[in-house]
């Protein structure tokens, strides 16, 4: 492996900073884990709106990367090995409460980014929104936000993988013990679900 020593870590891509880590590089777990926090706890946070112990998941998560990163064979697939762990955890915790998931069957992305969560479709051409473009993207984003939370469980967990994570049909169908047919039905259901929410707003 070798490493342009002028970027500085936060100037990595994850597989490098995942490439030193399995090196002991204390200072680029670091920087792996606190680029990854956010989104770990909006993954959580969405999967499980209604839990009051998020932030200690996500340390749990944390510190499952932190003992586990060495274990990667192939450090470009950070984030599905993430995912991973995050679902493990997910369905840990369903256990622990017995509760079942609804059998209830909803494609396409409705939100690519974790990080900003912009909705697509909705981008102005001119970068430089007016003051109005700007409450209304912050109300939709909130809107999409809680209709997502709403969900029915199945739904709500395949959404959150395509839409904020934009893992593939085939990775989610995998994690969720799925086939792709049944991933791709239940994302259009919930993609129908959330265009009736958002309707009332772009009229």
């Amino acid at each position: 492996m070798s490493f342009d020593s002028s970027k500085n870590y936060s100037d990595l891509e994850v597989y490098e900073l995942v490439e030193k880590c399995q090196l002991d590089d204390k200072q680029a777990l670091e920087e792996l884990l606190r680029r990854h926090e956010k989104i770990i706890y909006s993954t959580l946070y969405h999967l499980d709106p209604k839990r009051e112990d998020i932030a200690d998941l996500v340390q749990e998560v944390l510190v499952k990367v932190a003992k586990n990163v060495k274990k990667i064979r192939n450090p470009k697939t950070f984030k599905y090995w993430l995912n991973q762990i995050i679902m493990n955890l997910f369905y840990d915790e369903l256990r622990k409460k017995t509760r079942k998931i609804q059998t209830i069957s909803m494609d396409t992305a409705f939100v690519n980014k974790l990080e900003d969560e912009i909705p697509q479709g909705f981008d102005v051409e001119d970068m430089a929104k007016k003051p109005h473009e700007e409450i209304l993207g912050g109300e939709l984003d909130e809107i999409i936000k809680k209709g997502i939370d709403e969900l029915p469980e199945q739904f709500r967990i395949v959404t959150v993988l395509r839409e904020l994570q934009g893992l593939s049909y085939e990775e989610i169908a995998q994690l969720t013990g799925t086939n792709i047919g049944t991933v791709k039905s239940r994302l259009a259901r919930a993609r129908a679900k959330l265009q009736e929410i958002i309707k009332p707003y772009l009229s």
